[in-house]
């Protein structure tokens, strides 16, 4: 896939969700690329595409955000950013194990590399490069 602008990276965001079913386990979408790639933008898409009303910005200082959400397939939309964290078990005093385990959650993970060793099989991963002006989105390797 590729993004021009702001917008139509939230609109990619908008068709993700809709094309993500609920599993046995929380579904954990991982995004990865340089700072200003479009992280963050797309995280707003998905919670917004999921009706959260609030306005959602990278948790980089308090590292984890949770949105209630009501009338979807998910409880809860929770966005973390691990780029402020040092190590994998920093994620894990975050209580981690259980947040995956919970198939009510859908979690937005940003900087997923500072935590590699934690990040499910089947995570879905998604990554941002910037070529000119334009966002190139590769998900799970491949460009869409």
């Amino acid at each position: 896939m590729r993004s021009h602008d702001p917008a139509e990276l939230q609109e990619l965001a908008r068709a993700f969700i809709d094309a993500v079913a609920p599993a046995d386990a929380a579904i954990v979408v991982t995004l990865s690329g340089d700072l200003g790639a479009g992280k963050t933008t797309f995280a707003q898409g998905v919670a917004r595409a999921l009706g959260v009303t609030e306005t959602v910005s990278s948790p980089t200082f308090v590292i984890e955000k949770v949105y209630a959400l009501s009338d979807q397939q998910w409880d809860r939309f929770i966005h973390i950013d691990a780029y402020r964290l040092n190590s994998s078990h920093e994620l894990m005093v975050l209580g981690w194990n259980e947040l995956i385990a919970d198939s009510k959650n859908i979690i937005v993970l940003e900087w997923p590399e500072r935590v590699s060793d934690l990040i499910p099989k089947h995570a879905v991963q998604i990554r941002f490069d910037i070529k000119n002006e334009e966002r190139i989105i590769t998900i799970n390797g491949q460009e869409n």
